[in-house]
């Protein structure tokens, strides 16, 4: 299920939730499932961020080894 949101999607839900709890808009019953859908987009950025990351040592180490 993860895997079918893009950082940006997950992103902006997880502002929309923030928002949401911020204004006080979001009754104490939902405030429970509003903030353990936040944790699952928390997780899902992290590790989007993560491969990213990742990513971006391989083709750096990469392009370095080219060089050499």
């Amino acid at each position: 299920m993860e895997n079918k949101y893009t950082y940006q999607e997950a992103y902006e839900e997880l502002q929309q939730i923030v928002s949401e709890i911020e204004s006080g808009d979001v009754a104490v019953d939902e405030l429970t499932v509003k903030i353990n859908r936040a944790t699952a987009l928390l997780t899902i950025c992290k590790a989007k961020l993560t491969a990213s990351e990742e990513e971006v040592e391989k083709l750096l180490k990469k392009l370095e080894e080219e060089k050499n």
